[in-house]
């Protein structure tokens, strides 16, 4: 089938009955740059809308951030069993860089993540990060949305570089940013602006004892001078038997149960909205506008339950480059 062929109404409804099945045609059509996929996608995500939904999808969208090879993926498949055990369906968009050959994923993150492969409530699929270092592209910021009206889980695993870890807490209801023992002292994290990112905080390797706990003080020390002393800093081990599995579910539920949602689902739209403008014109189109900040401000006075592809047109005809 063709990008073409796929009717967006039609799995967007899919999806809205929670048919996990919908999840691969529907990324596939979210992620097509052709004209009449363009168009079929606008009709996937008018169905997957809030306002269609008659507010926000329960589903608990989850930002898993931190630098490569700390321990993501591993630490992704122990989350992913303890989802399922709990009986939570969880989709995952395993975020890689993109090749500058074909656009798409580059290292295929999923191949990494621990899955039942015949488990039709576990769905992982690896998506390109678009031009930017580590951010997000906005089909991905879209994919998560709609994938919000299927799954309980829906997680955004990213590579943790460049702009990944602010672009991630954009989009998620959750972040969990993932360091590992010894990566560097606290100054490192501090000049980063890391520390402003979290909502969780996880210190894998928790098996190597003295220096995950030592690493694990020196983060919350970090956190208070900022004062984010609030952010729960959790050691954790991957390997078997895992552990502090149990306590890094409770803390992401906890932290879902504390937040006004609607409010942060609302700006995660207008973010998206801004993100498919500058994809679509670029930084001529964002100057158009008078800049970033003014194009936020004006987003913000906009009408709450318009979807992000609308105010992604209002900006558009507002910039005189529709």
């Amino acid at each position: 089938m063709t990008d073409a062929d796929l009717d967006g109404r039609e799995l967007g409804t899919r999806l809205h009955e929670r048919d996990t099945n919908a999840a691969a045609a529907a990324l596939n059509l979210l992620e097509s740059r052709a004209p009449a996929a363009r168009e079929q996608a606008r009709e996937l995500l008018a169905v997957v809308s809030s306002a269609s939904l008659d507010g926000e999808s329960p589903a608990h969208i989850v930002g898993v951030t931190g630098p490569p090879g700390v321990g993501k993926s591993t630490l992704l498949s122990r989350l992913i069993a303890r989802w399922r055990a709990a009986g939570r369906s969880v989709a995952v968009l395993a975020v890689d860089p993109s090749s500058r050959r074909s656009g798409g994923s580059l290292l295929g993150d999923r191949a990494r993540i621990e899955i039942d492969p015949g488990d039709p409530l576990v769905f992982v699929r690896s998506t390109a990060a678009g031009a930017r270092l580590g951010g997000l592209a906005p089909a991905t910021r879209a994919a998560a949305g709609a994938l919000a009206a299927a799954f309980d889980v829906v997680v955004i695993e990213t590579v943790g570089v460049g702009q990944s870890e602010t672009e991630v807490a954009d989009v998620a209801d959750t972040v969990a940013v993932v360091i590992q023992p010894g990566a560097g002292d606290v100054l490192q994290y501090l000049k980063a602006g890391i520390m402003e990112v979290p909502d969780v905080l996880t210190v894998t390797k928790a098996d190597l004892g003295r220096l995950a706990a030592r690493t694990a003080a020196d983060v919350r020390a970090a956190l208070g001078a900022l004062g984010r002393g609030d952010v729960p800093v959790l050691a954790v081990s991957s390997i078997a038997p895992p552990t502090g599995i149990d306590e890094l579910v409770d803390a992401l539920d906890a932290h879902r149960a504390s937040i006004d949602l609607p409010a942060r689902r609302l700006r995660a739209r207008r973010r998206q909205a801004l993100a498919d403008f500058v994809d679509e014109y670029g930084e001529r189109g964002l100057r158009a506008l008078g800049g970033r900040r003014e194009a936020e401000l004006w987003l913000g006075d906009q009408d709450p339950a318009a979807r992000a592809p609308e105010l992604s047109s209002m900006l558009a005809e507002r910039a005189g480059v529709g």
